[in-house]
């Protein structure tokens, strides 16, 4: 069967211990998370978990069944990247003095559409907002010219291309089953 990435969304009430029960059905199931992000959702009280894995469909629809037996899950829902709007951001830090003896450094900075947010004598913080492999790209332009000194980016965050949120229906739903 053909592994590919999938982003998993999830919501569940804000409650300590969630983050370590879902996680822990990935490690049951030994797939590997490949970024995530934990944030509040739209809806209060709710907390909206994106994750990201590499695996088959049948194993991604197992994961979230698997979620949503757990009780303060509200839902787990997957998506290919068609079906998203998906965005990262990094940070850089780089060598000011790399930067400023070697204008191809600037010039792959705006190549890529990043920012220079800081600059001081010993170092200068490059933002980059995007797509995973645009980040990388970045990174990997500026780190052939050995002035990366520190590299960080997030987690994926990403809403869904439906004209209605999924928890919203759901909620909705229970609401009415009451």
């Amino acid at each position: 069967m053909e592994t590919k990435l999938y982003t998993l969304i999830i919501y569940s009430e804000n409650f300590a211990g969630i983050l370590n029960q879902i996680t822990a059905v990935f490690t049951r199931r030994q797939v590997n998370i490949e970024s995530l992000n934990v944030c509040a959702s739209s809806t209060p009280g709710v907390h909206k978990y994106t994750i990201t894995c590499f695996c088959t469909e049948e194993m991604v629809m197992t994961l979230c069944k698997q979620m949503e037996k757990k009780i303060d899950v509200l839902q787990a829902n997957y998506f290919t990247d068609d079906e998203i709007f998906i965005m990262e951001a990094c940070l850089l830090k780089i060598s000011t003095e790399g930067l400023l003896q070697n204008p191809a450094a600037s010039k792959a900075v705006r190549h890529h559409g990043a920012r220079i947010v800081e600059v001081n004598p010993t170092f200068s913080i490059v933002e980059k907002k995007g797509l995973t492999e645009d980040i990388l790209s970045l990174f990997e332009a500026l780190n052939e010219m050995g002035i990366v000194r520190q590299f960080v980016r997030s987690g994926r965050i990403a809403v869904t291309r439906d004209c209605i949120e999924h928890l919203d229906q759901y909620l909705e739903q229970r609401e009415l089953n009451k």
